[in-house]
């Protein structure tokens, strides 16, 4: 099994549409900024009591679904982040899962967006990656402004990308109880963020991780200091709490995450690996949080650094400058200079460079600075690692892929940079490749688990 592209993803899902056509519809929900469809797939809920359906119905104000009026809805969203491939596959096996066992369906629809952005996932090709170093050869992970999901909380709402545009209002039309976005990381664990807990999660949830011998992410980086009811199930921080808040270029909270909030829903994001390492899984006290901190800091300053000279390097040839002299990568339609790349996929791979390369020095001062734990988990010191690691690996390997397409002398030297750090960071974190069926099946559980346990409690509570 491998990863789908966006274009497999709409002929399987059409597929499966003409297949069940009672259950199963395939629509188009928005269009990409460079004109490609924005697949939903919905498959319909079944029946339920009419008490059960009356006490839903009160619970989720207003229409909602697609198929029959259903009181209840679920959205899934797949490919938010074009380097994470494994959602589209995860989206297409639950909603057979879901055809060939429809308890979870009854009183629900369940509706997946196949791929939040398409242009980005034709960026980066690398369906069935053998190493580290061969899923970076064409990766792509565009700026924060150009992801579907955080543009709200970077951009105004007039400048909003149609991608983030098509989510909020398929949001909007849904009102699900119930957003599950489908994320994955390179190499570590798994673990889940919440906008809300839900009670009796972190059970099921493990059980998985352990029968698929995935290890769980005690100490995600992009969640520091959350509350955590359970081990690797994180709940982002209500606003004016004191808890530490991970550091985020985004407000989190701006985050199409939210717009669920506005219909009494919950988003769920479910990270699964790519390659596991057993070094996020390890609870032991570190002996030296702010040293180790103080020494990745430096480190990543260092990386970034020989990542920013070949960028110099290239920037007398770069096509991301506009014709005033800016180099704000903002689409204000000022265009190119002349004698800028070729390469069509080289002005979004620049942009997502610099971007990355602009983030580095505020992360470092997060790190160093007063609000460094004093103490923390081997888990933790880990995960900040290897998020070090691959911010400065992602900034090398999109900027080689625009020096190598043009016959850059800077490309060799930068090629062996990139080769280097892979097999540095495959060895330091003892990688182990998960295959993407076993991905599939852990991100599918949680987000069944993830519902049957929001069901409960709104029973508990009598909601439902």
């Amino acid at each position: 099994m491998r990863y789908p592209t966006p274009q497999e993803l709409g002929l399987a899902a059409r597929a499966l549409a003409d297949e069940h056509p009672g259950e199963v519809r395939l629509r188009q929900a928005g269009t990409s900024r460079a004109g490609q469809p924005i697949w939903v797939l919905s498959v319909a809920a079944t029946a339920t009591t009419t008490a059960t359906a009356t006490a839903t119905a009160t619970a989720t104000a207003g229409p909602v679904g697609t198929a029959g009026g259903d009181a209840r809805s679920v959205l899934v969203v797949a490919g938010a982040h074009a380097n994470e491939p494994v959602g589209g596959a995860t989206a297409l096996s639950l909603a057979r899962r879901l055809l060939r066992d429809p308890a979870p369906r009854a009183g629900c629809g369940w509706h997946f967006l196949l791929c939040a952005d398409p242009d980005g996932a034709d960026l980066h090709r690398t369906p069935r990656p053998y190493s580290l170093l061969d899923y970076h050869r064409y990766f792509f992970r565009p700026p924060g402004p150009e992801q579907p999901e955080w543009a709200p909380s970077l951009l105004p709402a007039d400048r909003l990308p149609p991608e983030t545009l098509a989510l909020t209002a398929l949001i909007d039309e849904l009102r699900p109880v119930l957003q599950v976005s489908l994320h994955a990381t390179d190499l570590g664990g798994t673990w889940v963020q919440l906008t809300r807990d839900i009670p009796g999660l972190a059970e099921p949830f493990a059980k998985s991780a352990a029968e698929l011998r995935i290890p769980v992410e005690n100490g995600a980086s992009d969640a520091a200091g959350w509350p955590s009811p359970g081990p690797g199930i994180f709940v982002i921080p209500q606003p004016g709490s004191e808890a530490a808040g991970a550091f985020h270029p985004e407000d989190t909270r701006l985050s199409t995450w939210y717009h669920a909030h506005r219909y009494a829903g919950t988003t769920a994001i479910v990270e699964v690996p790519m390659w596991a390492s057993d070094l996020v899984d390890d609870p032991a006290p570190h002996p030296d949080p702010r040293g180790a901190l103080r020494m990745l800091a430096a480190r990543l300053t260092a990386d970034a650094a020989l990542v920013g000279a070949a960028r110099e390097r290239a920037r007398s040839r770069d096509g991301d400058r506009d014709r005033d002299g800016n180099e704000d990568g903002n689409g204000d339609g000022d265009g190119p200079r002349p004698g800028g790349f070729e390469d069509p996929a080289a002005a979004p791979l620049l942009r997502a460079v610099d971007w990355t390369l602009a983030l580095i020095p505020r992360i470092t001062v997060e790190w160093t600075g007063a609000g460094a734990p004093a103490e923390a988990t081997a888990a933790y010191i880990a995960s900040i690692d290897a998020f070090g690691r691959r911010l400065s690996l992602r900034a090398a390997a999109m900027l080689l892929r625009v020096l190598r397409a043009e016959g850059h002398p800077a490309a060799p030297g930068l090629d062996r940079l990139v080769t280097g750090w892979c097999e540095e960071f495959a060895a330091r974190f003892g990688a182990r490749w998960i295959p993407v069926a076993t991905q599939v099946e852990h991100q599918s559980r949680t987000v069944l688990a993830a519902y049957d346990r929001l069901v409960a409690a709104d029973r508990a509570t009598g909601r439902a």
